[in-house]
């Protein structure tokens, strides 16, 4: 997955590969929290895109954050409702 979010991130060193595995695992985490498999599900394309938005929104100071925080929020709020990606349904 860091390939890709170096990729989306045009980033061609491997000098910030150590912030880019921590935003990576923080995305996770935050799925994680918010109810969603995320690592169990980390190579479905759906979480790979919320982790990606997520990694866009807090590496460096991005002029857009605010429009890519809210698009991270809808990718995780949308996730969080999807019972192939939560535990909710089951029981």
């Amino acid at each position: 997955m860091r390939e890709q979010v170096k990729l989306a991130l045009r980033i061609t060193t491997d000098a910030f590969d150590g912030e880019i595995n921590d935003l990576i695992e923080a995305a996770l985490g935050d799925l994680q929290l918010a109810g969603v498999n995320a690592f169990l599900h980390r190579e479905d394309a759906l979480i790979r895109r919320a982790v990606t938005t997520y990694c866009k929104a807090h590496f460096g100071q991005p002029d857009n954050y605010a429009q890519l925080k809210a698009a991270y929020d809808e990718q995780k709020a949308q996730l969080m409702v999807a019972t192939d990606y939560t535990d909710w349904g089951d029981g």
